[in-house]
């Protein structure tokens, strides 16, 4: 099974970029290579999930997001991967617990939108993916206000790192988490697949 996991040298910092990427749009990809400036990483993972629990309806086929966001991304520092379907985690939490065992001298950082950190309460575990790994995250159009007003940036207020810090976030210990404003890519899967621009269904 572990050639289905990509290769960390002892040492590396990883962050994470997780979600159903249904499709991966540049979006994705600019707030990828603003997280390798700002935060200090040796490399990102997408973790393309199997589906996203909070949503109602599946996404299409995970081959097929998988070769969308591969076309999407392309960088030499990012690698896309489908690891929660070989692991058959669910949440976040849990892929984690696994990739932590996995990789016991990497060090990860979970990265994720501002949108993302608005609702970040409701996840499974939340307080515990806080407490394990520090937390980088990227603003991304019209969420500014809701993410720094939300359950989880105001419970985590004292483990903050200042944007202008961002460096430091890599080999910070958890709990910490950094916001950090960025360029605006104004694009969204939603809008992608309301907007009949992503074919990608079953069959």
């Amino acid at each position: 099974m572990r050639h289905h996991f990509p290769y960390a040298a002892p040492g590396q910092v990883i962050g994470l970029l997780g979600g159903s990427f249904d499709p991966a749009h540049a979006g994705h990809a600019h707030i990828t290579r603003e997280a390798l400036k700002r935060f200090g990483l040796d490399r990102v993972w997408w973790l393309v999930s199997p589906g996203n629990p909070l949503k109602k309806h599946g996404p299409a086929p995970l081959d097929k997001r998988v070769e969308r966001a591969r076309e999407v991304m392309q960088h030499p520092r990012v690698e896309v991967t489908d690891i929660e379907a070989h692991l058959g985690t669910r949440y976040t939490a849990q892929t984690l617990m696994r990739l932590r065992t996995m990789y016991p001298q990497v060090q990860f950082v979970w990265l994720m939108g501002a949108d993302n950190l608005a609702q970040f309460h409701r996840w499974q575990d939340w307080r515990q993916i806080m407490e394990t790994v520090p937390v980088g995250v990227l603003a991304r159009p019209g969420q500014r206000i809701s993410a720094r007003m939300s359950r989880a940036a105001s419970l985590y207020a004292q483990y903050r790192i200042a944007g202008r810090h961002s460096h430091m976030l890599a080999h910070a210990q958890a709990p910490a988490w950094c916001f950090v404003n960025v360029p605006m890519v104004d694009l969204s899967s939603s809008a992608i697949r309301a907007a009949g621009d992503w074919s990608a269904q079953p069959g």
